[in-house]
């Protein structure tokens, strides 16, 4: 027998004539092989019940238990077992009985060596790929869920609830908000917890690429469609079917591929640039944008047809400012990440910093927050993220009115908590770092009232 490649796999061969048993066991050990030989079906059995085979070599001739029998209880009690039966001629009807029954494949006799040793390759090979796709399925299934996305505000749980109610199908959605509140993300838990999250996702920001290769880039193009096409390349509509097409910044397309884009998204057809035959595909569309799309349809700046076409279910992603709440809850994520990705002995934040970074008005919303908490572990020593380590001002911000006294100084600061973190007395006294009875005997000391907080958004 030829010799296999890879790590040995563990065979049970199964024979009542000891002359096949015996040459079976020497040629699979010899080929690296581990190898178990029983002499009847009951012994395999019992073989079996003891540990998990890749591969069953079954003579389906054998006094009681025939290898049918034996099959179909290793089929079911084992299914991750390849059976590759043994058959004389006159039993061929017999074995492809036991195909039709799980079976992997069959030999006749007399065995061919070389033939059998290319069928325990295949049988090997394939129970490794199988294996290797549920890995990679389990991979996919915990990458990007709903339950992944950070938060606990009641804005998040809206959308959580919106992106659970759309992912199952195979509506348009369109993402709105504002820069870095993280609608990559939703778009990618819209995917993952669709029917198609084993196909891919394709991301195309449409507002870095010019207008003159966006064409090329969705599209893709025959060779000779351009200077420079030296072969053939598909484009990113072909890459995504079976899966889904983001469209990042799609207000920035322009009218005329707006157009080209429509009708796609109608027909399932387009042509390569520079082709003449029609591709068909299949995706399903998420688009994103932080520009008001009605506005551009009124200013004839967006095609009224292909703003309705991409807009059949709208998520909108809450600004930072709206959901104040899940700020310690993001930045204690960005620093177990970034403290993982640093090797870094970083751990928490301290009362202040985290004081700062609720009180922060964040325009860069949650993209500027984990930039903060990634430049504090940069500069930051263990154990803590301190409030001199963040990339923010410490001074109010004008406007405010704040006394010049101390206590005036402090009812303010204390309101303006509260109110951040929606009156949740102990999330409050988390970020002031106090307990939640001193808050409460400073709500009464100092008079606050919900809405004392100045220059809350």
């Amino acid at each position: 027998m030829s010799d296999t490649s890879g790590d040995g796999a563990d065979i049970l061969v199964v024979d009542d004539e000891f002359s096949i048993r015996d040459s079976l066991r020497h040629w699979f050990e010899k080929e690296g092989h581990r190898v178990v030989a029983a002499e009847s079906a009951e012994a395999a059995l019992e073989a079996a019940g003891g540990r998990r085979f890749d591969v069953a070599v079954v003579d389906i001739r054998m006094p009681g238990m025939d290898g049918l029998e034996l099959q179909s209880r290793l089929h079911r009690s084992a299914p991750e077992t390849a059976v590759i039966m043994i058959t004389a001629f006159a039993t061929v009807e017999t074995a492809v009985r036991a195909l039709k029954e799980g079976a992997f494949d069959y030999v006749t006799k007399p065995i061919d060596p070389d033939e059998l040793s290319h069928l325990v390759r295949r049988a090997v090979e394939q129970r490794r790929l199988r294996a290797e796709n549920t890995r990679l399925r389990g991979v996919i299934d915990g990458m990007v869920s709903v339950d992944t996305i950070v938060g606990e505000s009641p804005a998040m749980g809206k959308l959580m609830q919106l992106i659970r109610h759309v992912a199952p199908t195979d509506a348009t959605v369109l993402v709105v908000g504002e820069s870095g509140t993280g609608k990559e993300l939703i778009a990618r838990a819209i995917h993952a917890n669709s029917p198609r999250r084993y196909m891919p996702i394709v991301s195309v920001n449409c507002g870095a690429v010019p207008e003159s290769l966006l064409e090329s880039e969705l599209f893709g193009h025959e060779r000779g469609a351009f200077t420079g096409a030296t072969h053939r390349r598909k484009g990113k509509l072909e890459m995504a079917d079976g899966g889904t097409l983001f469209l990042d910044e799609v207000g920035a397309i322009t009218p005329r591929m707006q157009v080209e884009l429509l009708r796609v998204l109608e027909t399932k057809e387009f042509t390569r640039v520079g082709g003449e035959g029609s591709v068909r595909v299949d995706f399903r569309v998420v688009c994103a944008t932080n520009e008001d799309l009605e506005r551009a349809v009124e200013e004839g700046r967006f095609r009224e047809d292909f703003y309705y076409r991409i807009n059949v279910f709208t998520i909108e992603a809450p600004p930072l400012r709206a959901r104040r709440s899940d700020i310690p809850l993001l930045a204690e994520h960005f620093v177990q990440r970034f403290a993982q990705q640093m090797d870094k002995r970083i751990t928490a934040i301290s009362p202040e910093a985290m004081a700062m970074l609720s009180g922060h008005d964040w325009p860069g919303n949650v993209r500027e927050l984990s930039n903060a908490i990634e430049r504090a572990m940069v500069v930051g020593a263990p154990p803590a993220i301190r409030a001199e380590d963040l990339p923010l001002r410490r001074a109010r911000r004008a406007g405010h009115g704040a006394g010049e006294t101390l206590g005036e100084v402090e009812r303010e600061h204390i309101a303006v908590v509260l109110e951040r973190a929606g009156w949740n007395i102990t999330l409050a006294a988390k970020i002031l770092g106090v307990d939640r009875v001193t808050v409460y005997n400073k709500i009464r000391k100092l008079g606050i009232e919900r809405g004392a907080g100045h220059g809350v958004s």
